[in-house]
């Protein structure tokens, strides 16, 4: 990870604090789908620095963060403005995707 942040169950309502947008990825070690999606996720973080956050729950070690917001199948993609979900992708999609999503809120 490089720009990424490690959200967890501790600093999760502290990330949620900034006034930029926050894209999380939720995944776990375990998800063939999640190490697709890393990548993509990993250089929007470099690309949107500054501009958003883009952090990442394992799902496994924060299940309080993903059970707060009903995480049922990874990778899910969640995106938050002012600490609500304004948006949801869910599976291996490809980064222009995810990207055009971001793009709405930032």
């Amino acid at each position: 990870m490089r720009n990424t942040v490690e959200i967890t169950d501790a600093n999760f309502e502290e990330i949620m604090g900034t006034d930029k947008v926050v894209l999380v990825d939720f995944w776990a070690t375990w998800c063939g789908p999640c190490k697709v999606v890393a990548p993509s996720v990993e250089e929007l973080a470099d690309e949107y620095e500054g501009r958003a956050v883009v952090g990442k729950v394992d799902v496994d070690n924060n299940p309080q963060v993903a059970n707060q917001f009903g995480i049922r199948s990874i990778p899910t993609l969640l995106f938050f403005k002012n600490g609500q979900v304004v948006d949801k992708l869910v599976g291996a999609l490809p980064k222009s995707k995810i990207e055009r999503t971001l793009e709405n809120w930032v």
